[in-house]
């Protein structure tokens, strides 16, 4: 297939609908960003920090990897025996690892969880440099390669699925299984994607300076249930490290969601060999769940396809933990 076959998805009639009121009202945006105000930063981690979330420890680390600059410096946290197969989590925007504290801690008996900042996030690197998603990926690859995770189940969500399409293809003899979720796979319309246009806008009108404003716009408009305050509260303050409003933009400035869409539909998808679990929000904005009833025929080398719809809106991880909890037994009970 050729570039110029690839055609957009015609939208699913209740999709349409969906977009004439796809952005919230202003008034219950500026209540809710009123209401959280006076959150503030977190004062950063340093190596080897434990927190308890859910009753579970939680350890904080860096590390420098080979990258910009010579290095790029992710901060990842942990919970389990690393003696047990790994899971590793990769969250999306307005996110952090701390996006999946849920699933890790539910996990943990079992499995090693480790989640990363992606690179312009939480309290990964900041610094200009190589900001494609493909660069980006093998850059946390090699970050894995010095902590010694050498196989791993892969969870992502939103912008961190971009970043696990590369790694799931380029690194499949490492990939037990993939749960993917809020990512354009083989279907994609850009009518869909407004925040593309607007995120890479962000250096010049603004819109992530304030991060109270930024993440609770974002959770207003594509969550369907509210977070109780005070994870919203968290969620704010990992958005709040310096840096990350010029960081992050720089991702929607080296590529755009239709150089996305095509590298994912000539070359990623085709390369995905391992278990796959497609995730997605019953009532996603973004995600019609029309998109992916037939996600089987599109990975056609995957060892196993499935496809699940959580009763939620985007944040399913948040919104809906427990539900999310269960999928991913689910997706690791799958044969490898």
């Amino acid at each position: 297939m050729d570039v110029k076959d690839l055609q957009y998805s015609e939208l699913p009639p209740r999709a349409q609908h969906v977009l004439e009121n796809f952005f919230p009202d202003q008034e219950a945006i500026k209540a809710r960003q009123e209401h959280f105000r006076d959150v503030g930063p977190r004062d950063a981690d340093s190596e080897g920090d434990v927190e308890i979330l859910d009753g579970v420890e939680f350890t904080h680390h860096f590390v420098d990897a080979p990258g910009d600059h010579e290095t790029v410096r992710f901060h990842y946290v942990e919970a389990g025996d690393p003696a047990n197969e790994s899971i590793l989590f990769l969250h999306g925007i307005p996110d952090s690892w701390y996006q999946w504290h849920h699933q890790m801690a539910a996990l943990a008996s079992e499995y090693h969880c480790v989640a990363f900042d992606l690179k312009g996030y939480g309290q990964s690197e900041k610094s200009p440099g190589d900001y494609r998603h493909q660069a980006a990926a093998e850059q946390l690859v090699a970050a894995l390669d010095l902590i010694g995770l050498e196989t791993f189940n892969l969870v992502t969500h939103d912008r961190g699925s971009v970043q696990g399409d590369y790694i799931a293809a380029d690194h499949s003899d490492r990939v037990l299984r993939y749960g993917r979720g809020e990512q354009h796979l083989y279907h994609f319309n850009p009518v869909l994607a407004p925040q593309a246009d607007l995120f890479a806008e962000a250096p010049f009108t603004g819109l992530m300076n304030d991060p109270v404003e930024f993440t609770v716009f974002v959770y207003t408009w594509i969550a369907t249930h509210d977070l109780p305050d005070d994870e919203m509260r968290r969620v704010i303050q990992e958005y709040s490290y310096p840096g990350i409003n010029r960081a992050v933009p720089r991702y929607f400035n080296s590529s755009t969601f239709r150089q996305e869409w095509i590298e994912r539909r000539l070359r990623l998808i085709p390369a995905w060999t391992c278990p796959v679990m497609i995730l997605e929000g019953y009532d996603s904005k973004t995600q019609p769940r029309e998109f992916y009833e037939h996600a089987r025929d599109y990975i056609p080398n995957a060892k196993d396809v499935a496809v699940r719809y959580i009763q939620a809106g985007h944040f399913w991880s948040m919104e809906r933990p427990d539900e999310v909890t269960a999928l991913l037994r689910e997706l690791l009970a799958m044969p490898a």
